[in-house]
C-alpha cells in the first residue's frame, strides 16, 4: 500500500512539465512549449511531491529537527532547478548561509524546468532519507510518465540531466552544515546534582535529542543564538514561589482538561515516535512532525491562495527555512537553559503519580519547540499569503482526529502553545517565550529572502 500510493502520488508530480527554451531574452519556444508550459502550472504535482517526503520522513522516524532539514535541502533543490524557466524568480545563491550559484541551463535548449525540479528534489529527498530503496525501485516507472507526454527525448535527458546537476551542487552544500560530524557527538551530560536540570522522563527514560543541534549551520539565521529568547523562571521548590507555581498550573491543568482541552493536545501532539505501554506490552506510534504539520498547512495555504507552481515553491522555501532556523535556535536554547521538565518536578516535588497527557519528549523544557517552530512557520506564512487569512487544516484526520479551522495562521501557532499546557509537557513560560521567538525569527527570514526580482 505504502508502494502504490508512493507511485500514485509521484505520477502526478511527473504530469505537471513546463518545457522552456533559454534562448535569447528568455522566450519560451519550440512545438512543444503551450502545451507543456499549461501542464506545468497546476501546483498539485508540487503539494503531492512534498507530501511524499512528509511521508516517508515519518516512516523512517527522523526527529522533528533532522526533518525539517530534509524539508529545507528537498524544496530547495526544486525550487533551485525550476528557477531558469520562471525569470521573475532569482536564485537563493548568495541569500542562503554557503549557498554558491547552482549551474545553469545550456542557452539557447529546450528544458523542462519541472521535470528538472522534480527529478532535483527526489535526488535530494532520496539522500536524506533512509528508505532511498523504495524511491529508486519506482523511479523508473514514475519518470515514464513524462515520455508518454509526447516530450521529445532530447528535452527529457537534458532536463533530467539539469535537475541532477543542481541536486548534486544541493547535496554538496548540505554536507558542509555540520550535520555528519554531530552523529558522532558526544551525548548529553545529564546534571545529576543539581535539582534544576533536565533528566530523561518515562517511558523510555532517553538520553537528550541532537544536543548539538545549534553547531548545525544556519540557513538564513546568523547564528543559532542570533535570537535571544525571555529566559525562563528562577528555578525553585519552595511552595508559593514563581516556579512552583507555574508547574502547580501544569500538574492542576491537566487534572481539569475539558474534552476541547484534551483535544487540543492531541490535535498538535506531533510527536514522530512515542512508545506506548500497556503491563508488559509495548508498541510504537508514528505521527507526523511538528515541521511536517506545517508543510501541510503551506499546501492548504497555497491551495486557498490559488497559488501557481512557483508561487507554491516560494512558500515552501520561505516554511522550511523558517522551520530549520527555528530548530536550531530552540535547541541553542534548551541546552544552555537546560530546565527540568514539569513531569519531572511535579513527581518530585508536588505528586509522584501524576502522568502528562501526552508523552514527554526527550529534550530540556525551555523553549518549547513546538511552539516555536509553529510561530516562524505562521509568520512565515502570514507575511507571504497575508493575515487573517482562515483555512481548515485536516493534517490529523489520518490519525482519526477531525480537521480544525482557524481564522488566521497566528491562530493556530497559538493553539500549538497552548496545546503543550494542555499536555502537561510544558510551563506556559517556555510555550508564550517560543511563539516570541519563533515569530521574530520568522519575521527575519522572510525579510532576508529575496525570491522574487
Amino acid at each position: 500500500m505504502f508502494k502504490s500510493r508512493f507511485l500514485l502520488l509521484l505520477i502526478l508530480i511527473m504530469g505537471a512539465t513546463a518545457c522552456q527554451n533559454t534562448g535569447k531574452g528568455g522566450e519560451k519556444g519550440g512545438p512543444y512549449s503551450t502545451d507543456f508550459q499549461q501542464k506545468a502550472n497546476n501546483p498539485e504535482f508540487l503539494h503531492a511531491g512534498v507530501r511524499r517526503i512528509i511521508d516517508i520522513i515519518r516512516y523512517d522516524i527522523f526527529a522533528p529537527p533532522i526533518a525539517a532539514r530534509i524539508f529545507t535541502y528537498s524544496t530547495i533543490a526544486g525550487y533551485e532547478a525550476m528557477v531558469p524557466g520562471f525569470p521573475e524568480y532569482q536564485s537563493l545563491a548568495g541569500q542562503v548561509n554557503g549557498l554558491t550559484p547552482v549551474p545553469q541551463p545550456e542557452a539557447g535548449k529546450e528544458y523542462c524546468f519541472p521535470l528538472a525540479g522534480t527529478n532535483a528534489m527526489l535526488i535530494v529527498g532520496k539522500a536524506l532519507v533512509f528508505s532511498e530503496g523504495q524511491v529508486e525501485e519506482l523511479k523508473e516507472d514514475i519518470f515514464d510518465q513524462f515520455k508518454a507526454m509526447n516530450m521529445p527525448p532530447e528535452v527529457y535527458d537534458r532536463s533530467m540531466a539539469y535537475g541532477e546537476m543542481v541536486a548534486k551542487h544541493i547535496l554538496a552544500w548540505s554536507k558542509q552544515d555540520n550535520y555528519a560530524q554531530t552523529r558522532s557527538a558526544p551525548k548529553f551530560t545529564i546534571d545529576t546534582k543539581d535539582p534544576a536540570r533536565w533528566r530523561p522522563t518515562p517511558p523510555m527514560y532517553a538520553d537528550g535529542l541532537e544536543p548539538h543541534w545549534n553547531e548545525i549551520r544556519p540557513w538564513v539565521l546568523d547564528s543559532a543564538g542570533q535570537f535571544k529568547c525571555d529566559p525562563p523562571v528562577p528555578f525553585s521548590t519552595q511552595k508559593g514561589s514563581p516556579f512552583y507555581k507555574q508547574a502547580y498550573e501544569v500538574y492542576t491543568t491537566v487534572k481539569n482538561l475539558t474534552p476541547r482541552d484534551s483535544a487540543t493536545a492531541w490535535y498538535w501532539d506531533d510527536n514522530p515516535f512515542a512508545l506506548e505501554v500497556s503491563g508488559h506490552l509495548s508498541f510504537g506510534r508514528k505521527k507526523i512532525s511538528p515541521g511536517g504539520h506545517w508543510m501541510l498547512i503551506t499546501s492548504t495555504a497555497c491551495r486557498n491562495a490559488k497559488a501557481d507552481i512557483m508561487k507554491s515553491a516560494e512558500a515552501y522555501v520561505r516554511v522550511a527555512c523558517s522551520l530549520a532556523d527555528g530548530f536550531i535556535s530552540c535547541w541553542d536554547a534548551k541546552y544552555k537553559t537546560n530546565l527540568i521538565r514539569p513531569e519531572s518536578y511535579i513527581n518530585q516535588y508536588i505528586d509522584p503519580e501524576w502522568t502528562p497527557l501526552i508523552q514527554t519528549p526527550p529534550f530540556p523544557e525551555h523553549t518549547s519547540g513546538h511552539s516555536t517552530v509553529s510561530a516562524a512557520a505562521a509568520a512565515s506564512l502570514t507575511y507571504t499569503f497575508g493575515d487573517n487569512i482562515p483555512f481548515t487544516d485536516s493534517t490529523e484526520v489520518e490519525f482519526g482526529i477531525p480537521p480544525r479551522s482557524f481564522k488566521s495562521f497566528n491562530e493556530a501557532a497559538d493553539e500549538v502553545g497552548m496545546s503543550r499546557l494542555y499536555g502537561g509537557i510544558h510551563y506556559l513560560r517556555g510555550n508564550m517565550a517560543g511563539l516570541k521567538n519563533g515569530r521574530e525569527i520568522g519575521k527575519y527570514v522572510y525579510d532576508k529572502l529575496k525570491l522574487k526580482k
